[in-house]
């Protein structure tokens, strides 16, 4: 079936065509960068990640950018009260964000573009909204002027005479409306500045986006995306901007993420409850933080607690205990990943997994038939004789060269089980979170047990060691243990 997307700008999911027939030109808002990154911005870039991702699977052409705020209110309030210019904020954060996507396996975008880069752009577009008379220039300031375009408010829902009459913010009497924004700000002491046609000054926030997408992009393009948190004002403002200076239509669909809550809770500085992908990535495997992530749909909110992460934790042990279970039976691991790189061999699975991401990306029912799959493969390798020892092998291999094919697409799979087990054991008994020489006593009781047929005492003893959170396997050389969520 034809990829479907939910539009914010019509409220409905609508099939997706591209502008351009076989390219996908896609623009998501980056971070602003005065400070560290926490959960909420993880979720956005991911999930853009595997849209991205997804869409060269498909076979598209993507050109995918994803900017940098590295001008801003904030970056200049964190540079005063460290008493460092603004340039410093914004590349000590810059790298910061690189750390913590690099260690989330997210893709570089085509191009990461930071708005400095494009004064020039954003200063074209402020003169030729004033030349429409669709902005004005005030003391050194340029406002947009929001009455004079007839579509404001039509991406957010929001009535303009309504926000008229419930405003409650603070009156600039330079302004002719409340509601009209910065383009361009005049520059203050000790602030960074350009010069321009106003004066010395800088961008405001919204413009900066539409000059970057502009000059990358063009005029009109596929997709903008970000957080649901964008929609207004930022979004809207960018639209009514864009639409105004250039007479085109600016985004074809529009896409936005949901919130992360802490334990239930909206996540915010106020109630102290801002958790940063750093202190995550010290808890928690960073494919894990993906898997979460991933579990519900984009759109949904989605709630970040200690059992959530358990539960993404064991899943991922789920996946790695699969392919190692696959690499002790057979040894054709590389085998599997060579298939899973050919993108044109389509099992049942890879073609449900697909069915799911047609709708609107539905990652959580990709995870679901992701684990189906590896449910079956077990039973595969439950179910195996002599008799059918052909038929397994060839069913296992097809199937796990689809669920390493999804793997891909998420992001996750990309150790070697051996390794990533050995790892886990390693960080467990430095950690002195397991006693290995207590693990080795129950296993060599339990092989006591089996060789003396006392089953009921080996089924106790692996229970035993289930609840230290303990897996083990018996292979012809012995019983292995590993360490589990």
């Amino acid at each position: 079936m034809p990829l479907k997307v939910y539009n914010t700008l019509s409220g409905k999911k609508e099939a997706f065509e591209p502008i351009e027939p076989g390219e996908v030109r896609m623009y998501v808002c980056g971070p602003t960068v005065y400070d560290s990154c926490h959960i909420g911005h993880a979720r956005s870039v991911v999930f853009f990640d595997i849209v991205f991702r997804f869409f060269k699977a498909m076979g598209f052409d993507v050109t995918y950018i994803r900017n940098f705020t590295d001008v801003d209110d904030k970056i200049i309030k964190r540079a005063n009260e460290l008493g460092v210019t603004s340039e410093e904020i914004a590349e000590r954060y810059i790298r910061e964000f690189y750390r913590d996507m690099d260690a989330l396996n997210v893709k570089r975008a085509t191009v990461e573009p930071r708005a400095t880069h494009h004064i020039g752009d954003i200063i074209s577009i402020v003169s030729t909204l004033i030349d429409k008379n669709m902005a004005y220039p005030v003391d050194g300031d340029v406002y947009f002027r929001v009455t004079a375009f007839d579509g404001y408010g039509k991406l957010s829902g929001r009535k303009l005479e309504d926000m008229e009459a419930g405003a409650r913010i603070d009156v600039d009497e330079r302004k002719e409306n409340p509601f009209d924004f910065a383009l361009w700000k005049a520059a203050k002491p000790g602030e960074p500045s350009w010069d321009s046609p106003w004066g010395k000054g800088r961008p405001g926030w919204h413009i900066e986006c539409s000059a970057m997408s502009r000059q990358l992009l063009g005029e009109t393009f596929d997709i903008h995306g970000g957080g649901k948190d964008l929609i207004f004002p930022h979004h809207e403002n960018e639209i009514a901007q864009s639409e105004a200076a250039f007479g085109k239509p600016f985004v074809k669909y529009w896409l936005h993420n949901g919130f992360v809550n802490i334990n239930s809770e909206k996540m915010s500085k106020s109630l102290g409850n801002t958790t940063l992908i750093k202190d995550i990535l010290a808890l928690y495997h960073p494919e894990a933080v993906r898997l979460f992530l991933l579990s519900n749909h984009y759109r949904s909110p989605i709630d970040f607690t200690a059992q959530s992460m358990k539960e993404s934790a064991g899943n991922l042990d789920k996946l790695y205990s699969l392919l190692q279970r696959i690499s002790d039976t057979y040894g054709n691991l590389p085998m599997i990943r060579l298939n899973a790189n050919n993108m044109y061999r389509f099992g049942e699975v890879w073609k449900e997994f697909f069915q799911a991401m047609e709708d609107d990306f539905n990652t959580a029912r990709g995870m679901a038939v992701m684990f189906e799959a590896v449910r079956k493969v077990n039973r595969l390798l439950d179910d195996l004789t002599e008799d059918t020892a052909f038929e397994t092998k060839f069913q296992v291999e097809g199937i796990s060269s689809d669920i390493v094919k999804i793997a891909n697409i998420f992001g996750i799979l990309t150790e070697i089980p051996y390794e990533y087990f050995e790892r886990k054991r390693s960080e467990a008994l430095d950690a002195g979170e397991v006693d290995s020489a207590r693990i080795e006593d129950l296993i060599r009781q339990r092989t006591d047990a089996r060789k003396s047929k006392d089953f009921a005492t080996a089924d106790r003893i692996r229970k035993e060691l289930e609840d230290m959170n303990i897996a083990i396997e018996d292979r012809p050389g012995g019983t292995v243990w590993k360490v589990m969520e």
